[in-house]
């Protein structure tokens, strides 16, 4: 057990809920705080990664950002498991579609995460390991983005340790073994999560798409995904009940 604060985290056990939404982007956890969140109060603020807490329909939730990449990612969501009482981390980010069958906007819910990372090898496992999201999670999500009538896919996303990649081709050869679109936490958050025994699911918007070469402008990732938004709170308030 972590004793607090953290190296990253300047908080204590009680600053956070039981739930904490993840954006990588710390002005897309401010946006959710301040248009979501009833009496949000900012928890952290080490090295610009705002985190808060308040409530969305009486219920205790928090929001804090990940930063880019898995380092970052499995940094946080090991910290907030281990230190702050944290039982379940939705990421709630941005994707790139490799998938005829997604679309600019459309949610993808990540059931498992493949990655070109070598995150893994710290667990010395003698194989290799498959990072799958928590089935409670995932299946409370897909029933809330249903109510809210929400276009969404169920399926694998590729969790990439680069951006600029030197082979143009590599995120399409995954796109030909199903794979649904390709960012850049889900797998590391997996991961942690399994090691903890704690729960975690990615949400993600695409925002552009890798084959036909659409895309959304920064300002609207960082405050347009409401439909993304409102699905893990929703599903923070069902995971209420079911972690007391």
């Amino acid at each position: 057990m972590l004793s607090y604060p953290t190296p990253h985290i300047d908080a204590v056990p009680g600053d956070f809920a039981k739930t904490v939404l993840m954006p990588g982007d710390p002005l897309r956890a401010r946006f959710v705080a301040e248009n979501f969140l009833t009496d949000a109060r900012l928890v952290n603020n080490v090295r610009g990664i705002q985190g808060y807490t308040g409530t969305y329909r009486g219920v205790s939730v928090s929001v804090m950002a990940s930063g880019m990449g898995m380092p970052s990612i499995g940094i946080y969501s090991y910290e907030l498991y281990h230190a702050f009482g944290v039982e379940n981390i939705l990421r709630i980010g941005s994707a790139g579609a490799i998938s005829e069958k997604v679309a600019v906007r459309d949610l993808v819910f990540g059931m498992g995460a493949s990655t070109n990372s070598r995150f893994a090898e710290q667990y010395q496992l003698p194989g290799t390991y498959a990072p799958i999201c928590d089935y409670t999670l995932l299946s409370v999500a897909i029933r809330e983005a249903e109510a809210q009538g929400v276009r969404h896919h169920v399926g694998n996303l590729l969790s990439s340790d680069t951006f600029y990649s030197d082979d143009p081709d590599d995120s399409r050869r995954f796109g030909k073994m199903g794979i649904l679109a390709v960012e850049m936490e889900a797998a590391a958050l997996y991961m942690t999560a399994a090691r903890a025994g704690k729960r975690a699911l990615a949400i993600c918007t695409i925002s552009d798409h890798i084959l036909t070469g659409e895309a959304l402008p920064a300002a609207e990732r960082q405050t347009s995904f409401t439909d993304m938004m409102e699905v893990a709170l929703r599903t923070a308030i069902a995971m209420d009940s079911v972690d007391k």
